[in-house]
């Protein structure tokens, strides 16, 4: 019965009433469950899963099923409901997990920092193989995820005794590395971040990984102490990279995994900003996950952490992803503030002496309007789909969209603000020009390969349909959704 997912008999099985509630609630029937759970274990590979209606019976009859499908079963429910559901709350019961597969409550030291890195990375790639990926992780929201990374501000204790002298160091060692070798990694590093931003992160994610796990190799070895934090910089940065990529592809665990990871590496490395960057990233997925107050307390430690070191142009970006969370959570007050606040910074990021990261160069002025638009079109869900909200919106969300159609290297940025527009247009009730900037958006998505874009236009097409299915413009969007976005597996 393994290819099922089944777990065998079980003379003492009750009806899962956990499991059983929350698929009432979801409105599905066994059918379209097992064909979603089918559907997303191909996007995995996990080819041998074939889930039909008797086997989503048996599950509720109490039967637990083998990984990945007790995973897959979380994920389809969050996404749902908006909200973090996790194998517990659906009442089955998760794989025994090891520490550093699991959780997010890791230790703070560079050793096993580098360890972790390398141990997840190396498995990322051969589970990545197999067709499991990400199936064995748990996804950490409230206390359990704030807690720890509230540890990135404690500064390291100071060793006991003194350390013992170091060799000196033999330039002509092999294995040291030179400065064109470290700049080689950066320009690297830069270049996959210009291919997510162009191709989505379904295109290159592997690579990234595997970059990273080579990183890690180099920080085993002997380096002089600026090389070992440079180092540990690059690795910061490419497994913000990976976890972006994750989290595009709707890999949420993964992601938020190698955030964690990223935000103990930006520590080692000294570097509060990029800290605060991987912070942001975080607070992104919390919002994408229906998680608003972890949002923004992700978003107030990074603030915290940064605010005398980051350039405005990051500053700015803290400050729109605060606006975000707080119109999540409905507080049209703070959202404002908040949006207030992220313009006047980026108008200081001219008088900025010192160069800006390459990380934070995508917060262009196109991507503070969207932002910006972006927490006034959330406010109008969360105040009823209120159309004063909506109206605020527009004008950003027209001027992003204007903004990104001339930057062919931001395309999925491109994608989502039309998207966004088309959803202002909803919520205006004029739907067919909201079906118009969700068709252009479609033909964006065909060139991405990014299932939160993808997702994200079947969302709005689905609110097209259920406010206005008679219309012909929405039929006409309909049918070319099937045609340009049909559901197959995406390469992760």
């Amino acid at each position: 019965m393994g290819g099922n997912g089944g777990s065998g008999t079980n003379a003492d099985k009750r009806p899962n009433e956990l499991l059983g509630s929350w698929f009432v609630r979801s409105g599905w029937s066994k059918g379209e469950l097992a064909r979603q759970v089918n559907r997303r274990a191909r996007q995995l590979g996990a080819n041998h899963i074939s889930t039909d209606t008797s086997r989503v019976r048996r599950w509720l009859d109490g039967e637990n099923p083998r990984e990945p499908i007790p995973r897959i079963l979380s994920d389809l429910f969050s996404e749902r409901f908006g909200c973090v559901v996790s194998i517990e709350d659906l009442g089955l019961r998760a794989a025994r997990q090891s520490p550093a597969a699991s959780g997010v409550d890791l230790p703070w030291t560079g050793p096993q920092t580098v360890a972790l890195l390398g141990e997840f990375s190396r498995s990322d790639l051969m589970l990545a193989r197999r067709g499991f990926l990400g199936t064995s992780l748990a996804l950490s929201a409230g206390p359990s995820l704030i807690e720890p990374m509230q540890r990135w501000l404690v500064p390291a204790p100071a060793s006991p005794v003194p350390p013992e002298p170091r060799p000196a160091l033999d330039p002509r060692r092999p294995g040291r590395l030179s400065q064109p070798e470290l700049d080689l990694l950066e320009s690297t590093t830069r270049m996959f971040r210009q291919w997510d931003a162009q191709c989505g992160g379904g295109l290159r994610r592997k690579a990234v990984v595997g970059q990273l796990h080579e990183v890690t190799d180099l920080l085993q070895e002997p380096q002089p102490e600026a090389t070992t934090r440079k180092l540990f910089q690059v690795a910061a940065e490419l497994a913000e990279l990976a976890g972006w990529m994750s989290y595009d592809v709707g890999l949420q665990p993964t992601a938020q995994k190698y955030f964690v990871l990223a935000l103990h590496a930006a520590k080692e490395a000294g570097d509060k900003p990029l800290g605060s960057y991987v912070l942001s990233s975080m607070s992104r997925q919390m919002i994408h996950l229906g998680r608003p107050e972890d949002a923004l307390e992700l978003i107030h430690l990074a603030q915290y952490g940064s605010r005398d070191c980051a350039s405005p142009r990051t500053q700015s970006m803290l400050y729109a992803m605060e606006a975000r969370a707080y119109a999540n959570m409905g507080q049209p007050g703070k959202t404002k503030r908040a949006v207030r606040m992220a313009e006047d910074t980026f108008a200081e990021a001219g008088e900025w002496d010192e160069p800006d990261p390459d990380w934070i160069r995508f917060f262009s002025e196109a991507e503070l309007y969207g932002e910006n638009s972006h927490s006034f079109r959330d406010l109008a869900y969360v105040a009823g789909r209120s159309p004063t909200y909506a109206s605020l919106a527009e004008p950003l969300m027209r001027r992003a969209v204007e903004l990104f159609s001339e930057d062919a290297e931001h395309q999925r940025s491109y994608a989502l603000n039309l998207i966004g527009m088309a959803t202002v247009h909803l919520l205006q009730r004029e739907p067919e020009r909201g079906t118009e900037y969700a068709s252009q958006a479609m033909e964006i998505a065909k060139k991405v390969r990014s299932e939160r874009v993808n997702t994200r236009i079947r969302k709005t097409v689905d609110t097209a349909v259920r406010d206005h299915g008679d219309l012909a413009a929405v039929v006409d969007l309909t049918d070319q959704l099937a045609v340009d976005l049909p559901e197959t597996a995406e390469a992760v």
